[in-house]
């Protein structure tokens, strides 16, 4: 017969656990999580929904740059483009600025000439009217991975197919346009494939493009100019259409940029000048401060192709292979030796770079080095391991004063001990270690971010043939325990980033990616994935409640929750392992739908009809059936409800005798 009842509590607290068996954990750790699926470990204790996101520009980040009709008059199925740094693919479809219609490129329809960056485009119909020379031709296809993202003094900077952009939320504009001073056209009368300038500052590069006022089409530099005083006679293609008139202003188009792969950022200032500066593995690197582009150009050869970049001890710094350039102290664009800048090798590539505590710490993919000092003057290079390093270098971040990183055998966090220039390298990941192989496994590339007022670090998959909603990733939120800080581990399921990035500025808090649907999304914004449910799962290790060998009957479950809004949440009892043959309770739901409260400010919300400052349900109590040795609590919510928090838990329960 059963005993009098018994009450056993959880307190939900120290995030997934996989690493010990399941009666183990169930002892030692109650209140971890044997499943914690978009859930996370909160800073102020249980475990929270997380937030959404949702597009930080409804617009999608143009593919094609800025193309434009080449030469006016045109009529028929074909149609000569300029300004278009990429061919667009078969299919493509787009309009064009004056003509009805959207039109759609034939299979096989495409010749482009990549050095003058035009081409003839073959379409499935013929052009309503002739459109006029230099008309803007949009295109209406999205799909294509963008390389880069980065939150930025209040923008968001994209690129992709070699174009660079901005946004604050309403518009993309390409940035990566020349700036080589008010340049004119140096005497009347010219004809032919040469036109003479001045007024440069800046010298015009092979594969640029610009317009020449008062005369038709758009024109493409052949060969990097030679500027002498100013002036420059520049090779073009194609002929100039006609002769221009002195002192007719040149306007420069795009900057001459070929594909690229990953795009990495620095973000710094120089005196009062906020100023980003990014590299790609293949161009040159540029910087940009929010008004003006500058391409690197007159880098050495060892800057060409950079694939990372960061601002230390006022100088810039860029790693290829094994080599890093540094620029003159105090510059982010003087190479010049007599000056301070150089070069070191650090005999293996480089696969990472990041300022941390005074010092460059400097990743490689068996080994990981530091650099100290000011100035190539004091500059010194020593050892901090040559037993592992890095294996990606989009994982590596700085959180709540350490770096984590990925490497060869989970996530590990470099961190300085109380020893000067001794360095911890644990392994912060071994409890969760088949989740993060398992996220390793499935992904081709990885990004990640720091959510600074969560103390959380997210490590983000992306493979090209997963779906959204299958996208896999880890997040760790480090908390305090009573030995220390520790990190909260949780999945996450359903966003697929290939590159990502976070920044605060301004109080504000924005944390960016992006894949290869064209738009950027902006992380912890709004209670849906973009319109789509959120699925989250958290449950509890099974429990024996006591003796493992003594048989409970469970009668009721009081949940205690931390809501912001509505909730809805399906649970069940799961008894003794969930094991074949294991009679489980049916499913309960628990909501509190019928009473929802708003919040000033609230964008749901709707003046004169919602209710402020209602009181949101906090404990819901519901009875219980099923009896066993062991019990496992299992939360499962599919809404776009906003985050809520699960804190703790009871179940009450009597025991039978024992057999």
């Amino acid at each position: 017969m059963p005993d009098r009842w018994s009450t056993y509590a959880f307190d939900f607290r120290g995030g997934l656990i996989s690493d010990l068996s399941p009666l183990q954990q169930g002892i030692k750790l109650p209140g971890s999580a044997r499943v914690l699926r978009n859930f996370e470990p909160s800073i102020e204790g249980g475990y929270t929904r997380i937030a959404g996101y949702e597009k930080y520009d409804s617009a999608f980040v143009p593919l094609y740059g800025e193309p434009k009709v080449h030469g006016g008059s045109q009529t028929g199925s074909s149609l000569v483009v300029g300004n278009l740094f990429q061919a667009p693919a078969d299919g493509s479809t787009f309009t064009i600025a004056g003509v009805t219609g959207t039109y759609t490129v034939a299979t096989g329809g495409v010749s482009y000439n990549s050095a003058n960056k035009r081409a003839t485009l073959i379409l499935t119909t013929s052009l309503a009217s002739s459109p006029a020379d230099k008309a803007a031709i949009t295109f209406t296809n999205r799909t294509e991975l963008i390389d880069g993202i980065a939150s930025w003094n209040s923008n968001v900077l994209a690129v992709r197919n070699s174009n660079i952009y901005k946004s604050n939320g309403s518009g993309w504009t390409r940035i990566n346009v020349p700036s080589y001073g008010t340049v004119l056209v140096n005497g009347g009368s010219q004809t032919g494939g040469s036109l003479i300038v001045d007024g440069l500052t800046g010298i015009p590069q092979e594969g640029d493009t610009f317009t020449v006022a008062g005369i038709d089409l758009i024109y493409t530099v052949l060969t990097t100019a030679t500027v002498t005083g100013g002036g420059a006679t520049l090779s073009i293609s194609p002929n100039l259409a006609s002769s221009p008139a002195d002192n007719a202003v040149v306007t420069w188009l795009t900057a001459n940029r070929t594909a690229t792969t990953k795009n990495r950022f620095a973000k710094y200032r120089i005196g009062v000048t906020e100023k980003i500066a990014g590299v790609d593995g293949t161009n040159y690197p540029f910087i940009y401060d929010g008004t003006t582009y500058t391409q690197l150009n007159n880098a050495p050869s060892d800057v060409l192709g950079a694939e990372h970049i960061v601002f230390f001890k006022n100088q810039m710094f860029l790693a290829k292979g094994d080599k890093l350039t540094f620029t003159s102290p105090y510059t982010d664009d003087d190479f010049n030796s007599a000056n301070g800048s150089g070069i070191i090798s650090i005999g293996s590539k480089i696969t990472g770079i990041v300022s941390f505590r005074d010092q460059l710490i400097i990743f490689a993919e068996e080994k990981i080095d530091r650099l100290t000092g000011n100035t190539i003057a004091d500059f010194v290079l020593q050892p901090i391991t040559r037993n592992m390093g890095c294996v990606d270098t989009d994982t590596i971040q700085e959180v709540g004063g350490d770096l984590m990183f990925l490497g060869p055998d989970g996530l590990r966090l470099l961190s300085a001990t109380d020893r000067i220039g001794d360095f911890n390298l644990a392994v912060v990941s071994k409890s969760i270690q088949k989740e993060v192989t398992d996220v390793i496994s499935a992904n081709s590339s990885f990004s990640s971010v720091v959510i600074k007022k969560k103390s959380q670090y997210r490590l983000l998959g992306y493979k090209s043939t997963v779906s959204a909603t299958s996208a896999t990733g880890i997040l760790g939120t480090q908390l305090a325990g009573t030995e220390g800080t520790y990190f909260g581990w949780g999945e996450l399921r359903g966003i697929k980033a290939y590159v990502a990035d976070s920044d605060y500025n301004l109080k504000t808090e924005t944390v960016v990616f992006s894949n290869e649907d064209g738009y950027a999304y902006k992380m912890e914004s709004g209670n849906s994935f973009d319109g789509s449910s959120i699925q989250a799962t958290f449950a509890t290790p099974f429990v024996p409640a006591g003796d493992p060998r003594v048989r409970k009957a469970f009668y009721k479950l009081v949940l205690y929750v931390e809501p912001t809004g509505s909730v809805d949440v399906d649970v069940n009892l799961k008894l003794d392992f969930d094991e074949i043959g294991v009679i489980q309770p049916n499913t309960i739901t628990l909501s509190n739908l019928t009473g929802v409260a708003y919040f000033y400010g609230s964008s749901t919300a709707t003046y004169g009809t919602s209710a402020y400052g209602a009181k949101l349900k906090k404990v819901y109590q519901t009875q219980v059936i099923g009896a066993g040795f062991t019990a496992s609590l299992q939360f499962d919510s599919i809404s776009v409800d906003p985050p809520f928090t699960l804190d703790a838990a009871t179940l009450e329960f009597s025991t039978f005798d024992r057999r």
